[in-house]
């Protein structure tokens, strides 16, 4: 048993060892322009603080402010890491693609290039999502409030873990569509399957969104509505490639009818 997992541990060192070797370098890459990476996302936050001095009569503009010694290079250390992991992207995403095809036929070994286009692609899209849309709200709200009697002092360290979390969380959560189209293009799952789990899905999509966004409603739901409506799309998608075949639907259908007759009889 043993024997037969070597092979695939070794396969998996290698992918790995790939995908940290250029997460490396990507680093070192995005170290360089670590100046022009912080003040991109420094500019939500430098917004909000303005409108702080915009509306406020009592208190300053806020500042943002560090609380350690070596903290401007450690923040430029973490946001290097988050510019490197996005640059990356790519070159992670075949390599997980290559350690799983050889369990794949040989066309959809071919999928290789929209499985990395479309996860990259994705993956922007729900960073500037997010960068765009939900922080200027989020941190208008959060910082502004309470801001007419006390003055805001940013901590930059915590920012940027906050501000990265949302990045992430924004990032992964698009990549809904793409997981969906391809666990459906292998037959993992059906259209079926995907509106049945439905309920569940918006009770996690809730659960996700409170824990990686700021915890104020607005911003929460300004990542769950996007993550329903991924959701829907991915049903669309999955029915598309793996629509669910006319024998399950009628066994679906079957053991709907007898729950609901076991159910009239528990009444009566």
């Amino acid at each position: 048993m043993f024997d037969e997992l070597i092979p695939h541990l070794a396969e998996l060192r290698k992918r790995l060892a790939i995908s940290a070797a250029s997460l490396i370098v990507m680093f070192f890459v995005m170290f360089y322009f670590h100046e022009f990476l912080l003040n991109w996302m420094v500019a939500p936050l430098n917004q909000a603080l303005i409108a702080v001095g915009k509306v406020s009569i009592h208190a300053a503009n806020g500042m943002v402010t560090t609380s350690q010694v070596g903290g401007a290079f450690f923040v430029a250390l973490k946001v290097s890491f988050f510019a490197a992991i996005i640059a990356a992207l790519p070159i992670i995403l075949s390599q997980i693609w290559l350690f799983i095809a050889p369990g794949l036929y040989s066309h959809e070994k071919k999928m290789i290039i929209p499985f990395i286009l479309g996860g990259t692609i994705m993956f922007i899209v729900g960073v500037l999502f997010a960068y765009y849309v939900v922080t200027p709200f989020g941190f208008d709200f959060l910082i502004t409030f309470g801001s007419f009697r006390f003055t805001p002092l940013i901590n930059i360290e915590d920012y940027v873990g906050f501000f990265t979390k949302i990045m992430f969380g924004f990032g992964i959560a698009f990549e809904l569509p793409v997981f969906a189209y391809f666990l459906a293009l292998l037959g993992l799952v059906n259209d079926r399957q995907m509106m049945a789990f439905f309920k569940y899905a918006i009770v996690i999509i809730f659960i996700v969104a409170a824990l990686l966004t700021p915890p104020d409603v607005l911003t929460q739901l300004l990542m769950a509505g996007p993550l329903l409506i991924l959701y829907g799309a991915s049903i669309l998608i999955v029915k598309m490639v793996n629509p669910a075949g006319k024998e399950e639907e009628d066994n679906e259908e079957m053991n709907d009818t007898q729950e609901k007759n076991i159910d009239e009889k528990k009444s009566e």
